[in-house]
C-alpha cells in the first residue's frame, strides 16, 4: 500500500461510525433537567388543588368554612359528613345506577366506535366520505339543541325517569368514531387485512383477530374518556331522571337544596362521587398509558 493510500481519508468508514454513534445515542434514555421537574410539579399541584380543597372542606363544619381565613388543613368531620351526604342524597342507589349507565355507555361506545372507525378507515363503500363528513358535522351541533326533541321522543316511548333514557342517546358517539378512524388509518396496515382474507378469515374473524388487537390502545383511551364523561354527565340526566331513580350527579344536586345548604356536606358528597373515578384511574391508569406507548411504538 502506497503512502498516498495510507493518508487518503476513509470517508465511508467515518460516516459508518457516525451513523453507528447516532443509532447508539438514540437508544440512550433521556434525562429531564431541574426546570422540567419544577414545571411538572407546579402543574401537578395546580391540578390537585381542587381535589385537595374538596377533601379539606368535606372534613370541616359549615360554620368553619364561612370564616375568614378559610381552613387550609383537614378537620375531623370527614367521615361524619360523608355519612350524612350518603344518607341524605341516597348515594347507594345513585352509585349503582351510575355504574350501570357509565359501564353500558362505555362498552357500547368503544365497540360501535371501533367498528365504525374501521369501516371508515379501511373499507371502501359508496358515500363513505359523505357519511364521514356528516358524522363529524354532528360534533358541531350543541347538545343543548337536542334536549327538547330528545325528551319528547323518550316520553313518547314511555321511558321517562328510566335509566335507558340516559343510556340510549349515547350508545355511540361521533367523537369516538372519528377518534378510532384516525387511529386505525395509521395503526392497522391494509396488508394484515388482505392476508387474513387470503387465509379465508370471515369479516367477523378479521375484526376479532386483526382489528381489535391493533386498536386496543386507542380503545383503552376512548373507554377511559367515555367512562369519565358518562359518570360526570349532569345536563341530560337531571332532565330525564328524578330523585327516585337518580345518577350520582342528580343525587348530589339534592344536597344543594334547602334554605341554608350545608357546604361541608355538599363537598363530602362531591368527594364520594369522585372517588370511583380516582380508583379506576389508579387501577387501570398504568395499563392505559402502557397501551398508548405501545401503540405509539408500533406506529
Amino acid at each position: 500500500m502506497t503512502t498516498s493510500e495510507l493518508t487518503r481519508p476513509q470517508t465511508p468508514v467515518k460516516s459508518a461510525g457516525r451513523r453507528r454513534s447516532r443509532i447508539m445515542g438514540a437508544g440512550k434514555q433521556l434525562h429531564a433537567g431541574p426546570v422540567t421537574y419544577i414545571v411538572l410539579t407546579v402543574f401537578a399541584l395546580v391540578s390537585l388543588a381542587p381535589l385537595v380543597w374538596t377533601a379539606i372542606a368535606a372534613s370541616r363544619t359549615d360554620r368553619r368554612l364561612a370564616e375568614t381565613p378559610p381552613p387550609l388543613w383537614f378537620g375531623g368531620n370527614l367521615f361524619k359528613n360523608m355519612e350524612t351526604a350518603w344518607e341524605e342524597a341516597g348515594l347507594g342507589t345513585a352509585m349503582f345506577n351510575t355504574t350501570l349507565v357509565a359501564g353500558t355507555i362505555t362498552v357500547s361506545t368503544v365497540l360501535f366506535s371501533t367498528l365504525a372507525g374501521f369501516a371508515f378507515a379501511k373499507l371502501r363503500f359508496k358515500f363513505s366520505g359523505v357519511l364521514l363528513l356528516l358524522t363529524i358535522g354532528t360534533m358541531m351541533i350543541p347538545p343543548q339543541l337536542a334536549v327538547v326533541p330528545l325528551y319528547l321522543w323518550m316520553a313518547d316511548l314511555g321511558w321517562s325517569n328510566q335509566l335507558q333514557t340516559v343510556i340510549l342517546p349515547t350508545l355511540v358517539t361521533a367523537f369516538g368514531t372519528f377518534f378510532m378512524r384516525q387511529y386505525l388509518v395509521q395503526a392497522l396496515p391494509s396488508e394484515l387485512i388482505e392476508a387474513a382474507r387470503v387465509d379465508g378469515a370471515s369479516s367477523l374473524r378479521v375484526v376479532w383477530h386483526v382489528v381489535f388487537p391493533a386498536a386496543r390502545p386507542a380503545m383503552a383511551v376512548l373507554g377511559l374518556l367515555t367512562f369519565v364523561f358518562a359518570w360526570n354527565d349532569f345536563l341530560w340526566p337531571i332532565i330525564a331522571l328524578n330523585q327516585e331513580n337518580p345518577t350520582v350527579q342528580v343525587a348530589l344536586n339534592s344536597l344543594g337544596t334547602g334554605y341554608v345548604p350545608d357546604q361541608a356536606v355538599i363537598m363530602a358528597g362531591a368527594l364520594i362521587g369522585t372517588l370511583p373515578l380516582l380508583i379506576a384511574f389508579l387501577l387501570f391508569g398504568k395499563q392505559i398509558v402502557g397501551g398508548i406507548m405501545q401503540g405509539a411504538i408500533k406506529g
